[in-house]
């Protein structure tokens, strides 16, 4: 069924349902809502539709170039979804549409998800940001450093005592001078990272165990290196809790906020809405399927706090929502509000993060924007974000009460900045 903006509705999303302005919704009563969301047309918060159309222009037609298999993209303002939308397919071989509720493998926008659960039991006491990590993990207690001036290759590196002991602060704030392997870095300490694959182990707990045996890339503390930090950071969660990471995100974080389609699985039963990922043949650019990010099964044990979740456009959205509200929504309190104030706020200070465009910092879990305009770009001081490596990102906007969720497989990302240009298309859109 096709109604008014393009978007299908179809049996599985509404019993009974209506339909605003480029979404379909579910009707209970007189309120209208979206996935426990209330909705609204976009006038009504101060976005136009006319102008939000551009936004399906471009997705529409990256989908019919090839440069995309298909996307989601999600905006809500004043606690109500505004406007969503999905453009192009799901599965181009089986030619299923993509549809507002597909589950993507979101990867890296698992961090922040990690993040919030770590400032939860930072906040019930447990310990504080300055602490060692050697405290709670021993086995990254007594960490060396490569001298990587006289370090030319992973079989012969040459290490330094750490000058100080990696803290819970630098794990938050990728400064901790671990490594991500060859993705972020050629050094002699990538290059054993990659060879070590640490993250591809069985638990984090045997994880936290081989990064011990590792040299770290840089002295603790001295600059901003993404890295494996936070999968550190979700082993830290099971000690300290005492619950498996997956079961602790899913009773303090996924069932509070009803994010029903977010995990580390996906379920037989939900297999049909699970999204391909894609990328760009190197010969002629046309779009290939991409393996090799597991087949994310109920039978996998290790529980990635840097990458490992998949979920939906709806659910992470109501994650953003949560923290635009200073720490709560429907009832439940995940977080206090200065505890969001201080995750977002900027803790690199002059040191900068390189990788970060002009004008942003790194705080607690996500970059924000410190200064106007100097990206070339119009969204508020004060906003903040984070991504996936296949293009999913999100944003939340305490000035403009705005949050965006966009969704989409692609990776490598070759072509545009697609996540880019869709949070500067929503920006175009706001008018009051």
């Amino acid at each position: 069924m096709v109604l008014n903006g393009g978007i299908r509705v179809f049996p599985r999303i509404a019993p009974a349902f209506l339909a605003t302005v480029g979404l379909s919704l579910f009707s209970f009563g007189t309120t209208p809502v979206w996935g426990q969301f209330p909705t609204v047309t976009p006038e009504e918060v101060g976005l136009s539709s006319e102008r939000l159309a551009r936004v399906s222009e471009a997705f529409e037609g990256y989908a019919d170039d090839g440069r995309i298999a298909g996307a989601v993209g999600l905006v809500a303002r004043h606690g109500k979804l505004a406007w969503a939308k999905a453009w192009g397919m799901r599965d181009l071989a089986a030619g299923d549409p993509m549809e507002i509720d597909d589950i993507f493998r979101i990867f890296s926008m698992t961090k922040p998800i990690t993040s919030v659960a770590v400032m939860m039991l930072w906040e019930e006491g447990h310990f504080r940001l300055d602490d060692r990590i050697g405290r709670y993990l021993p086995e990254l207690g007594n960490m060396v450093v490569a001298d990587l001036e006289r370090s030319t290759s992973p079989d012969g590196i040459v290490t330094v005592p750490a000058e100080r002991q990696i803290t819970i602060r630098d794990l938050l704030r990728h400064t901790s001078g671990l490594s991500y392997g060859l993705t972020f870095g050629r050094t002699a300490a990538d290059q054993a990272f990659a060879r070590a694959n640490p993250t591809g182990q069985t638990t984090l707990a045997e994880m936290v165990t081989e990064l011990g045996k590792l040299p770290l890339a840089q002295q603790p503390g001295t600059g901003w290196r993404y890295s494996a930090a936070t999968d550190v950071l979700g082993r830290l969660v099971e000690v300290i809790s005492g619950q498996a990471f997956d079961v602790f995100l899913h009773e303090r974080i996924f069932e509070p906020l009803s994010m029903d389609d977010t995990a580390f699985f996906v379920p037989d039963s939900k297999r049909d809405r699970f999204t391909q990922l894609y990328g760009h043949s190197r010969s002629d650019r046309a779009l290939e399927l991409r393996g090799g990010s597991g087949d994310y099964s109920p039978a996998d044990t290790f529980f990635s706090g840097g990458s490992g979740l998949v979920s939906t456009a709806q659910d992470y959205a109501r994650l953003a929502q949560m923290l635009l509200n200073g720490g709560h929504l429907d009832g439940a309190q995940i977080l206090g509000r200065k505890t969001i104030e201080l995750m977002t706020t900027d803790h690199l200070g002059d040191d900068g993060a390189s990788f970060l465009q002009a004008g942003w910092g790194f705080g607690l879990g996500f970059t924000m924007k410190n200064q106007p305009a100097l990206d070339g770009n119009s969204d508020s001081v004060g906003n903040y974000f984070w991504m996936g490596i296949a293009g999913t990102s999100f944003w939340v906007d305490p000035e403009e009460d705005l949050i965006g969720v966009f969704m989409i497989q692609i990776r490598p990302n070759r072509d545009i900045g697609f996540r880019q240009q869709f949070k500067r298309l929503v920006y175009q859109a706001v008018v009051s």
